[in-house]
């Protein structure tokens, strides 16, 4: 097993325990992992450190591509093993560490992190984990589910560790493209002009004198977590997949759309899904996660090709990846998160990006990271990248949510602003379709409130707006109640008004 996985023959003296791999971090060093939305995660090291804090006081900033799998953020958080985590998580356990600020959080577009760190704007990284199917005779490292930042991590890192999993076949080899672009001022053009284009390798270029230890795991990647689709979930895709249909009929597409990127869950999924149903054919992702419905579209035809930088899938889906992976091979590539985000490429090949909020305001603005304006939830992910530069920007999320719809997703101004009115084109609820272009902002918040907003709140934003209107100006607001619905729910347990729940 381990010359199938360890081919160079200057690293087969560096297989090490993940304990002691640990034992090489010291308290405060950067340290720089794969992983990316729970795929290609450290499952040996990360973990064995998060043990060893639990006995020392010690701590780490930790730069991973995105969030991690199974409870490894949890573990370190508990033990009080971070000091600062950036630039993506979704664990509970870190959520709440981070909301008390315990561990610093920094939230960054998921392009940027790699360029900070290329251009000096971050601490050096000391070590980089990096996850591995196998190392090439020439000392090449092959990735496994994900590619996130690995390759970043691994040319700025001083040490880098190398897990190889093998529970990964090694016919993964050939799925990856690996670029890393030049420095400034000398970055050259990003030659992608189609999702199914190459522009680097299928490996990771490392010095073999950074190499201070291979470790060996089998373990696999979390799965996701695939949940039902309910009604609210299943009114959002099918307005979603009206909209794409009356855009054909008005040949501003064509069936085959645009490479299409959706963020992760389920109502990207039920979003992606539906596209199997369609009137839509010979379509293509470039997308930054590919999920359960990516491979269901390439089974039933309609899919040709999927670019991303992770495979994050159920473990049902995983298990018939691997069974039929030769028909998937040539329909699929992996990429840093630098080159599926990168706003040149989103730009160029005109993606239509189709990603979740938190709650929208009236005026089209976007809150996607934070609970009432100041607690994170997990972060802006890639969600930004693909927003700002997209051929359509589609933010979906339901109306109104909780017992006796108490919270309204649909607000006179969000509590926090991260994908601003310019770089919204569509918003969707299960009510209806906001389809903001071309509008002004009195324009904008007429279709908001009559398309997308609750019944329940529909009057009380329909007479905010309108006694803002009278006070004049180009965005009409009444600061004084801006956030009324909010503070309300903080105070009642309800948005809405005369109404009082228990709070819990």
């Amino acid at each position: 097993m381990q010359s199938d996985r360890i081919r160079f023959q200057s690293y087969k003296d560096k297989v090490i325990s993940a304990q002691e791999a640990a034992l090489f971090f010291k308290d405060k060093m950067t340290i720089g992992t794969s992983g990316f939305t729970k795929a290609g995660d450290s499952k040996a090291v990360l973990p064995a450190f998060a043990a060893r804090a639990k006995s020392e006081t010690i701590g780490i900033t930790l730069i991973t591509g995105a969030s991690l799998g199974h409870t490894t953020d949890a573990d370190l958080a508990n033990n009080n093993a971070l000091y600062k985590r950036m630039p993506f998580q979704v664990d509970a356990t870190l959520r709440k560490k981070i909301n008390e600020g315990k561990v610093l959080f920094i939230d960054q577009h998921l392009s940027e992190t790699a360029e900070l760190l290329e251009n000096k704007h971050l601490p050096k990284i000391d070590i980089a984990v990096i996850e591995a199917t196998y190392i090439d005779e020439n000392g090449n490292v092959i990735p496994t589910t994900s590619v996130g930042n690995s390759a970043t991590f691994a040319h700025a890192a001083n040490k880098i560790i190398i897990e190889i999993n093998t529970s990964i076949p090694l016919e993964f080899k050939g799925i990856h493209d690996i670029y890393i672009s030049k420095s400034y001022p000398n970055r050259e053009v990003l030659n992608i002009t189609a999702a199914d284009e190459r522009i680097g390798t299928d490996y990771i270029t490392i010095d073999p004198n950074k190499v201070i230890g291979i470790v060996f795991t089998e373990i696999p990647d979390s799965p996701a977590q695939v949940t039902a689709i309910d009604p609210k979930t299943a009114a959002i895709a099918n307005h979603l997949l009206a909209f794409f249909e009356n855009e054909i009929k008005e040949r501003r597409l064509t069936k085959s759309l645009m490479p299409l990127q959706a963020g992760i869950g389920k109502v990207a999924n039920a979003v992606m899904s539906g596209f199997a149903k369609g009137n839509f054919e010979n379509l293509v992702m470039y997308s930054e996660v590919l999920q359960d419905s990516t491979f269901e579209l390439i089974d039933s035809g309609k899919l040709d090709f999927a670019s991303a930088s992770s495979i994050t899938v159920s473990e049902n889906c995983y298990k018939h990846i691997l069974n039929n992976f030769e028909m998937y091979k040539d329909k699929i590539l992996l990429r840093p998160q630098t080159i599926s985000n990168s706003a040149e490429v989103i730009r160029r090949l005109g993606v239509i990006a189709i990603n979740t909020a938190i709650e929208f305001d009236i005026y089209g603005n976007v809150n996607s990271t934070h609970i009432s304006g100041t607690k994170m939830m997990n972060g802006i992910g890639g969600s930004g990248d693909f927003a700002r530069n997209a051929y359509l920007s589609i933010f979906v999320t339901q109306s109104s949510s909780k017992e006796c719809n108490a919270i309204s997703h649909v607000l006179p101004m969000v509590s926090h602003v991260d994908h601003t009115e310019h770089d919204v084109d569509i918003l969707i609820t299960e009510q209806g379709i906001a389809d903001l272009r071309g509008l002004a902002p009195r324009e904008r918040a007429k279709v908001i409130i009559e398309n997308c907003t609750h019944p329940d709140y529909k009057e009380e934003l329909s007479d905010y707006f309108n006694r803002a209107c009278l006070r004049g100006g180009h965005t009409p607001h009444l600061l004084e109640e801006a956030f009324k619905l909010h503070s309300r729910y903080i105070e009642t347990g309800s948005m809405k008004q005369n109404c009082l729940v228990e709070i819990g």
